[in-house]
């Protein structure tokens, strides 16, 4: 284990976690069903159960992969895989249980990138804004734009840091990488064309 790792883990595993009351979460859901069915009729009682339905089931894919991740083979630690799976960490960054902070969320979503390395560069909490570009592994020296991997940038960063709503692309980082030159074909030593 690394010393990032290790540190992330440690700082994790002391974070508060909110306690929930699930007796009291129940008959919340049931007075607002009945609330529903009182002020709109049974069409209004009929959606709001299919609500609760599809809620649930949405609840019950995100403990499913938790129990999938806790059982996985030794190797990993159990928090690391929990916090590094993309539908674990959208739950619990959608009920602000999520213990890391915003950078460390924000570097996992850039290193979720399917195929496409991104590095982050620049985090503003105060604007919600990241600067990212490509890692200097990818790409074959072509222009370095975001506009490629834009789609799985927002969509990683939506389950990891979904407070993030500007992203930008380090502008140095274009202007920095060669520019792959192709010329025409070389003339043959009689001045004709191959």
């Amino acid at each position: 284990m690394t010393a990032a790792t290790t540190a992330a883990t440690s700082a994790a595993s002391t974070a508060p976690v909110r306690a929930v009351d699930a007796e009291a979460a129940g008959r919340q859901v049931e007075e607002i069903l009945d609330r529903l069915e009182a002020d709109g009729g049974p069409g209004s009682r009929a959606a709001g159960d299919e609500l609760v339905r599809a809620l649930m089931r949405f609840y019950g894919a995100g403990l499913a992969r938790v129990l999938d991740l806790l059982a996985a083979p030794a190797g990993a630690a159990p928090l690391d895989a929990l916090l590094g799976d993309s539908r674990v960490a959208a739950l619990l960054t959608l009920h602000d249980l999520h213990p890391e902070g915003l950078r460390t969320r924000v570097e996992r979503a850039l290193a979720a990138v399917p195929g496409q390395p991104f590095e982050l560069v620049g985090l503003d909490e105060a604007t919600a804004s990241v600067t990212v570009r490509r890692a200097e592994a990818s790409g074959c020296g072509c222009p370095n734009t975001l506009d490629s991997g834009r789609e799985s940038v927002e969509a990683a960063l939506s389950c990891f840091a979904p407070e993030v709503t500007v992203i930008e692309q380090d502008a140095d980082a274009v202007s920095a990488r060669p520019l792959l030159q192709i010329g025409a074909r070389p003339e043959t030593v009689s001045g004709a064309r191959r």
